[in-house]
């Protein structure tokens, strides 16, 4: 997909580009029109299209009597404000990240995805069946929303950077666009940490603000057009190891829809967790090989020093959230490390190995 396609659908477009949208939700002949307003841009590979995939199966599990409207970045609020505009009301429905809203509550970061945690399908225990959807349900309460996991791009690649990374010493000064808590694993490394919207963040590389960034994979940094910028493509992220995105709704006319349209605003959004992920592992694979075989893209690990010095500073971000005076971060935290430490076991005695024994041994 050629970057120029929909990068003007992007977070670079002021909210005033379509104040003529605000108007009020529809109610025809007993139908309603709710309106999603998105932090992607439009078409955009995966999260993008997932949203819009997502409005389009509401609409029509509900037989249109729940019609969803989206607007991408920028087409009504500013990306990055799109959680907002569900709180004030211009907006019923949010598509996003919930690490992007952690000035809300650092708590949140642990719903999109925290570094060197849980992979996707331990995040979707943790969630389903350990306790973390009903603690999120708590802290969202405080801002009149309800969250839904709307998607997951499995582990992330680790970013994008001008220069090859050789040791620790050279993270040092780096200037990097990368969100969450783990910007502040990076923080602790030496980089100078900023988070911008999809859209924003090549225009960043080109000009030198940015030295080095990361958004999801390949799939959707294809699409960015990093590889114009910046050759150097380090894989695994060892700060977003299974990042899920959400839709969140108005709570309060969420409760107030027949239950039937709750429940497919609630399935359809698991049903999407799941289409997403599968999206993203397909397609981040034929991305990589177009990236290096017409790109001349070189794909590098992070050296040693750098993963170990990451595993640290994880460690100590998330005992900071463990230590909070904030109850609800703290019982977050808490309830995170205990389902992790669980988890894990499962990840570590038999799918790991697994993986291992085929890389070694398998061969078509």
């Amino acid at each position: 997909m050629d970057r120029r396609s929909f990068i003007r659908k992007a977070g670079v477009m002021g909210a005033g580009a379509a104040a003529t949208t605000l108007a009020a939700p529809a109610i025809a002949q007993g139908n309603i029109t709710w309106r999603m307003v998105t932090t992607w841009p439009k078409n955009f590979p995966g999260l993008g299209v997932g949203a819009q995939r997502l409005a389009d199966r509401i609409t029509a599990a509900s037989g249109g009597e729940l019609t969803i409207q989206v607007f991408s970045a920028g087409e009504m609020v500013p990306p990055l404000q799109s959680l907002d505009a569900v709180i004030d009301g211009t907006a019923e429905m949010s598509h996003g990240a919930a690490y992007y809203w952690q000035n809300k509550s650092p708590a949140l970061s642990f719903f999109t995805g925290v570094p060197y945690g849980m992979t996707t399908p331990e995040l979707t225990a943790w969630m389903r069946y350990m306790g973390g959807q009903e603690i999120w349900d708590e802290i969202y309460d405080q801002f009149g929303v309800q969250g839904f996991l709307s998607g997951n791009t499995g582990t992330q690649t680790g970013g994008w950077f001008r220069d090859e990374l050789k040791s620790l010493d050279d993270v040092k000064g780096v200037r990097f666009r990368t969100p969450g808590l783990g910007g502040r694993v990076w923080e602790k490394l030496g980089a100078t940490v900023t988070n911008m919207a999809a859209g924003e963040i090549f225009q960043a590389l080109q000009s030198g603000t940015l030295d080095a960034a990361e958004f999801v994979g390949p799939y959707n940094d294809l699409a960015l057009g990093f590889h114009q910028v910046a050759k150097n493509y380090y894989m695994p992220s060892f700060v977003e190891s299974g990042l899920a995105t959400e839709l969140v709704v108005d709570k309060k006319k969420y409760q107030e829809l027949p239950e039937n349209l709750q429940a497919i605003i609630r399935d359809v959004s698991q049903a999407e967790y799941d289409q997403v992920a599968a999206d993203f592992y397909a397609n981040d694979p034929r991305a990589l090989k177009t990236l290096q075989e017409e790109h001349g893209v070189t794909v590098r690990n992070f050296p040693d020093d750098i993963m170990e010095a990451g595993a640290k500073a994880s460690v100590e971000v998330v005992e900071e959230l463990r230590n909070s005076d904030d109850p609800l971060v703290k019982k977050t935290a808490e309830s995170f490390v205990e389902a992790l430490n669980l988890v894990r076991t499962r990840t570590e005695n038999i799918d790991s190995p697994y993986v291992q024994a085929r890389q070694k041994f398998l061969k078509y």
